[in-house]
């Protein structure tokens, strides 16, 4: 409890922070608020992830503040934009956003599931919001192409779940910067709703102690129900129509598009169909198996009511986001 209160602290320190160094102070609490809670398992996995996490983290940091302390003094001679670009690939290592990638898969496959989930959504609010102060076009236009390209490739051969979602992660990474190029408030709509997708995927696989694609495919052939709640939730992060996880991708091409990002906008679409094609394969698969299921009202009772309700929310909700779009 002492840790993790403040490493929700440290970010709320970050965030809140009115100067450069406040904000470093922050990331560095929340690195070594973080590594204690990956690390109190006896396991090996748990300690390699928290060492590779430490050393990247720590690169990342050191990188961040040699830019803070060089931008007085040589920003007549480097430039600005040189500047802001050393610390955008610093903020962009932090979290995990290709080609800054590498050590992301790695951490993420020796971590528990809800340690996982913590650096999928938690551990990515400070970097973006540092990020977001100030960006460098270039850099960033290149960072959301290679987010889209790395994380469609090397996803499709996985088989370790843990992986599928940290390449997922990149992909969702490239869409929420990229809204952040015109529009503040999209990306914060978009990290909520991918947020909540996160959760209700990993809540059952933490339930079932899933790490693996044949794990999964075992457990969907003798439960209706949590087949039910991955084919909903798995289609709804690729953002297929009629879930909310379409509702922020079509707000940020509508963005985009309004801005005559029109080149990006099309690359985006296009290479988000390589993560859709896994996200497709794992519920197709679950789908065509012949088995002998429970009934589905039965099974029901397993769950807990806001399991039931997150994934009512999030099969739904696209429902309401069009209805206050539409209002507004």
């Amino acid at each position: 409890m002492l840790f993790f209160s403040t490493l929700i602290s440290s970010t709320l320190i970050t965030i809140s922070s009115q100067s450069w160094l406040g904000m470093w102070i922050g990331l560095e609490i929340n690195l070594l608020s973080f590594i204690p809670l990956i690390n109190s398992a006896k396991n090996k996995m748990f300690t390699e992830a928290s060492i590779k996490y430490f050393v990247i983290q720590a690169l990342a940091s050191s990188t961040v503040l040699m830019s803070i302390v060089v931008v007085p003094s040589l920003s007549a001679i480097l430039g600005d934009e040189f500047i802001t670009m050393i610390m955008n690939s610093a903020l962009f290592m932090k979290m995990g956003a290709a080609p800054f990638h590498f050590w992301f898969p790695e951490v993420i496959e020796g971590l528990s599931w809800l340690n996982a989930l913590i650096l999928l959504t938690w551990q990515k609010i400070a970097p973006m919001v540092i990020l977001s102060y100030n960006l460098s076009l270039n850099l960033t236009v290149g960072v959301i192409i290679a987010c889209m390209m790395i994380s469609g490739f090397m996803g499709i051969n996985q088989i370790s779940l843990r992986k599928i979602m940290a390449y997922s992660s990149i992909n969702h990474l490239g869409w929420m910067v990229s809204s952040m190029l015109y529009d503040q408030t999209i990306w914060v709509i978009y990290f909520i709703i991918y947020s909540l997708m996160s959760v209700n995927i990993i809540l059952v696989l933490n339930k079932f102690n899933l790490f693996y694609l044949k794990q999964l495919f075992y457990h969907m052939k003798t439960n209706k129900s949590m087949k039910l709640f991955f084919i909903m939730n798995f289609m709804s992060l690729g953002g297929l129509p009629p879930f909310i996880g379409f509702f922020p991708k079509w707000i940020t091409i509508h963005a985009l598009v309004t801005n005559s990002a029109y080149l990006l906008a099309f690359l985006m679409i296009v290479l988000t169909l390589f993560t859709l094609f896994f996200y497709i394969r794992i519920t197709f698969s679950s789908i065509l198996l012949s088995s002998a299921e429970l009934s589905f009202v039965n099974q029901m009772s397993s769950y807990s009511h806001l399991v039931v309700l997150s994934n009512f929310i999030s099969i739904m909700g696209m429902l309401g986001c069009v209805m206050i779009f539409n209002l507004t």
